[in-house]
């Protein structure tokens, strides 16, 4: 088997974040709630000596103005990667847009939209970068 080299730790935990997910829509198919799919997914990270976080407060400072709660990130992987889970049919650009706000709020360089809610996991992993490569 290849080894596989990546540029930084967030590129490795982005790979393993795939697999796991692919391995989570494989067994369970779409159709469940986001929590039942990021309670899974949080375990099979967790048995791969990932630190995961759920629902995790993040603040948000405007003009002076410090939000404690400005928004709450369905999962963040080794302090690095935010993990925004959706189980609906299509991924919308909004989405996307949410989530690049998210990781830019939070001081994080990557931040991945997995949908577990389509039939198939087929372009359903998208990668929001802040500073990263697009790879």
């Amino acid at each position: 088997m290849e080894e596989r080299v990546f540029h930084c730790e967030e590129d490795r935990i982005a790979a393993d974040v795939v697999e796991v997910a692919y391995r989570v829509h494989n067994e369970l198919g779409p159709g469940l709630l986001e929590s039942a799919y990021s309670q899974v997914l949080c375990y099979l990270l967790r048995q791969k000596g990932y630190d995961v976080e759920t629902e995790v407060s993040v603040p948000i400072q405007f003009d002076g103005l410090r939000i404690a709660t400005g928004y709450r990130a369905d999962v963040i992987v080794n302090g690095l990667v935010i993990l925004e889970l959706k189980a609906v049919k299509d991924i919308e650009d909004l989405f996307l847009r949410q989530l690049l706000t998210y990781v830019r709020l939070a001081g994080k360089r990557l931040g991945l939209l997995v949908n577990f809610g389509a039939a198939s996991m087929n372009k359903q992993i998208r990668r929001v970068a802040n500073g990263l490569p697009e790879t």
